[in-house]
């Protein structure tokens, strides 16, 4: 079952799932390590362009880190030593979308906030329950939630651990798209083939970008995105751009 996480491929798109529907999809040590070595697959292999990020069953996207598996850390070195499969997904220099639905808390949360894009089912419920069991998550929520929705949203959610809907995830802009329950998987599917017809260089630099917008000044960030424009000319690929433009055709990039 390799770690219970499964990866295929097919025409340019890697899904990567979560496969313990029985457990919501909980993430064990050797599922986080799992996750973590898929991910450095995807990006070693120019043929992935696109990321569909799901859980199994019909019930949960993911409920986050298995308890009994965190309960079983010797101590805390240990555990500051572990695999944290949420800075596995963040990593992927591809992008990444995930697809929700039913349960997801804790780190199956924050590797929906790890994701680039986000589309839940109507059943979905995003939580970050950590301070009711007496800590704060360390895969990002604390990081990442201020920047897309705010300080006041964030502090609520952290603070009071409570799970919120997927339509009010929407108003949050937590998530990007809500479709019917069972849709959420064709859904993030078609995006992903939509964005694997791109230039790969092209793509990959505007994720690059944007998630250095999060950290540089302004200044800084411009700076960068010019280097990426620049970048995207050298390899070329905006020569096939044009021509379909000029020869009203979709554009082929075969990288």
């Amino acid at each position: 079952m390799d770690g219970e996480v499964r990866l295929e491929v097919t025409d340019g798109v890697a899904e990567l799932v979560l496969d313990r529907p029985a457990k919501h999809n909980a993430v064990t040590p050797a599922m986080a390590a799992a996750i973590a070595e898929h991910a450095r697959r995807i990006d070693a292999d120019d043929a992935i362009r696109a990321v569909l990020l799901r859980g199994a069953g019909t019930r949960a996207f993911c409920a986050g880190s298995d308890l009994n598996a965190l309960a079983a850390y010797p101590d805390a070195w240990s555990f500051r030593n572990r695999v944290v499969y949420e800075a596995a997904i963040r990593g992927i220099r591809k992008p990444v979308v995930a697809a929700l639905k039913g349960w997801a808390l804790g780190g199956g949360a924050e590797m929906a906030l790890a994701s680039d894009l986000r589309i839940a089912a109507r059943s979905t419920r995003i939580g970050f329950p950590e301070v009711t069991r007496g800590w704060v998550g360390g895969g990002g929520a604390s990081q990442m939630l201020p920047r897309l929705i705010g300080y006041g949203a964030a502090m609520r959610l952290l603070l009071t651990g409570e799970p919120v809907e997927a339509e009010e995830a929407l108003r949050l802009r937590l998530v990007e798209q809500v479709v019917d329950d069972g849709a959420e998987e064709e859904a993030a599917r078609a995006l992903c083939r939509k964005l694997a017809g791109f230039s790969p260089i092209a793509v990959q630099a505007v994720k690059a970008s944007v998630r250095q917008a999060l950290e540089a000044s302004l200044s800084a960030g411009l700076a960068y995105e010019n280097e990426m424009n620049v970048l995207c000319f050298a390899a070329g690929d905006h020569r096939e751009g044009i021509r379909a433009f000029a020869e009203r055709r979709d554009a082929a990039f075969r990288r």
